[in-house]
């Protein structure tokens, strides 16, 4: 633990631009630099082609990547069991980090979306971020954020798209978007 007694605050990364999950583990290296452990659990995430995974194994000992989701994308109309299953399971590790005492930082990728999607209820998070100790920064990274997350965030950046690439039919590319 690097210092208990500073005060822990909530981000939250959302908006329809590229660059909420680099933002969050742009915020992680700076902690790491710090000597801060850092945990983050990615929501609907499941491949392990991901560079912040393989960055983080290599090179950042003190960041901790759980996925909690499969590498296909899941149908918002009809999300399928094991989709909501995986998402409460990665919502009790994250309250698990948050509670352990292990962490500084916890980022919570993609919550906002799994959120969104209904695969976690808004008010077990809701209820997370009002018993989190208050030391812990807590990041919450994902389109669509709640209201009522907004309105416990300390900060809030909204990162909205300007112009894509993938709208000139430029696929994802290893390495950058992934």
């Amino acid at each position: 633990m690097y210092n208990v007694n500073r005060r822990g605050l909530i981000q939250v990364y959302t908006g329809n631009g590229k660059g909420k999950t680099t933002a969050a583990i742009g915020q992680a290296v700076r902690a790491l630099g710090h000597g801060y452990k850092v945990f983050m659990l990615q929501f609907m995430k499941g491949s392990k082609n991901y560079g912040e995974l393989r960055a983080a194994e290599k090179f950042l000992p003190g960041l901790t990547i759980v996925q909690s989701g499969r590498h296909e994308f899941v149908d918002k109309q009809n999300p399928e069991p094991v989709d909501v299953r995986m998402a409460r399971e990665g919502l009790a590790l994250a309250q698990e980090a948050i509670m352990s005492d292990k962490y500084d930082m916890v980022i919570l990728d993609e919550i906002n979306v799994a959120l969104d999607f209904g695969l976690i209820p808004l008010d077990e998070v809701l209820a997370l971020l009002n018993a989190k100790p208050s030391h812990i920064d807590l990041i919450l990274t994902g389109r669509y954020a709640p209201e009522a997350i907004m309105r416990l965030a300390d900060l809030i950046s909204e990162i909205r798209e300007g112009k894509h690439h993938y709208r000139d039919g430029v696929q994802a590319r290893e390495g950058i978007e992934y």
